[in-house]
């Protein structure tokens, strides 16, 4: 997007003085923070996050990873940010009450905002900053990840729904991520009106180089972490727990060694079933398996390059960013159709596959084409590339546009129409 573009505007409009949007996150995010960096070259928009834990930053031990993560990307750079609440520089993220920095109440007051931006409601803190901004007549933005899909809103009590129902009603905006998440706020009985489509991305730009690398730098990678080059790889990159089916990979990657398939696959992470995976691993000794373990944000651009397509057959997933970046990285993807990215990424056949994630037989069969036809693999990388780009931080700006009430820059009008998993 050309920001000349934006400053240059219609008549005074690049001149007018920018909003400014408070956002209160939990801690750095690899995700988020460079959605901030790019909104802030909007002159339009001045965006100022408060987080309430440096966890990400500082290094902490991550429970689904089961080890300390510290990512290698710069998570402050390209926007202002402040930590916010005496115990930032020490506590970490948990249930609802381990974030709660009473002194968000005050810093919000006084901040001269023109909208304050939540992530949900799982933490008290965040409820504080609502409070703050409702109090000094501020507009408060909610964004949330969850989707009616998933069994722990399926289940959770009347109670609790009225809950979130009166929370939400005293929200101005809601920041829709996806398809399933729209219609979870609408089934909320949040107005359509006051919905903005904010599409959950990635940085696109820092995965999308892998699609374009030449033989020899691919080559290279593939060596690095321990791929053979002249055969098919197929990569698992998440946390080694029970909910991402990393067992189910594994299992049916056993299964398609025992037609005679050779082909390596790559199951990158760490977690509580490590042990498990391997031993699993162990029981077809055809299968070669490489476990690189945990992989940070710099080699994953890499590593997603190197490989000839993703499997990520997970369930309870409210969205699963992964799989943009796999995409952005022109990787042909298998999803579970649980994951709340499926109706707007993962069109079945087109650029991948959607599984059920209990359906071994299914899974080997999307598998199978990943690992034997060359011609669906570039088809299909092709595919991914190009929707990839379309779901990106551009759109994202629009929305954020489209929630202060000024004209959008590239169109994004709406969520492609969800395909369930055709």
């Amino acid at each position: 997007m050309n920001m000349e573009q934006t400053s240059m505007g219609a008549g005074n409009e690049g001149r007018r003085k920018p909003k400014r949007v408070c956002v209160v996150n939990s801690h750095p995010i690899q995700y988020f923070a460079p959605l901030y960096a790019f909104l802030n070259t909007d002159p339009d928009i001045d965006v100022e996050v408060l987080y309430l834990s440096d966890c990400s930053v500082r290094g902490e031990i991550d429970a689904g990873f089961g080890q300390t993560v510290k990512w290698d990307i710069d998570l402050l750079d390209g926007y202002p940010s402040r930590f916010a609440g005496k115990n930032a520089r020490t506590v970490v993220p948990g249930g609802f009450f381990s974030l709660i920095a009473p002194s968000l109440f005050g810093e919000i007051r006084r901040g001269k905002y023109d909208a304050v931006l939540i992530h949900g409601y799982a933490h008290a803190a965040n409820l504080i900053a609502l409070a703050a901004a409702k109090s000094a007549g501020i507009p408060v933005w909610m964004r949330t990840e969850t989707h009616e899909g998933l069994s722990r809103d399926k289940t959770q009590s009347f109670f609790l729904r009225q809950i979130k129902k009166a929370i939400f009603r005293i929200c101005d905006r809601f920041l829709a991520i996806g398809t399933l998440n729209l219609h979870y706020y609408l089934s909320m009985g949040v107005p359509q009106a006051r919905i903005s489509l904010v599409p959950y991305a990635v940085d696109n730009q820092r995965f999308a180089w892998a699609a374009r690398m030449d033989i020899e730098q691919r080559t290279d990678i593939r060596c690095a972490f321990g791929i053979r080059g002249d055969k098919s790889a197929l990569l698992f990159a998440s946390k080694f727990i029970e909910r991402k089916k990393p067992h189910h990979v594994i299992r049916a990657a056993g299964e398609l060694s025992t037609e005679g398939l050779d082909f390596d696959l790559v199951m990158a992470g760490s977690g509580e079933m490590e042990g498990e995976l391997r031993e699993l691993a162990a029981k077809w000794p055809a299968l070669r398996v490489v476990f690189p373990g945990f992989v940070n944000q710099r080699d994953m651009p890499n590593l997603l390059g190197a490989a000839d397509g993703f499997v990520f057959p997970t369930t309870e997933e409210p969205w699963g960013l992964i799989v943009n970046e796999a995409m952005a990285a022109g990787s042909p993807v298998i999803v579970g159709r649980e994951a709340g990215c499926v109706p707007d990424l993962v069109h079945h056949g087109q650029n991948g596959f959607v599984v059920d994630p209990d359906d071994m037989n299914a899974l080997k069969d999307a598998m199978r084409v990943l690992i034997t036809d060359r011609q669906a693999r570039a088809r299909m990388s092709s595919s991914s590339v190009e929707i990839a780009g379309r779901w990106s931080y551009s759109e994202c700006h629009d929305g954020w546009r489209d929630a202060l009430g000024l004209a959008k820059r590239s169109g994004n009008a709406a969520f492609p129409a969800s395909r369930d998993g055709e």
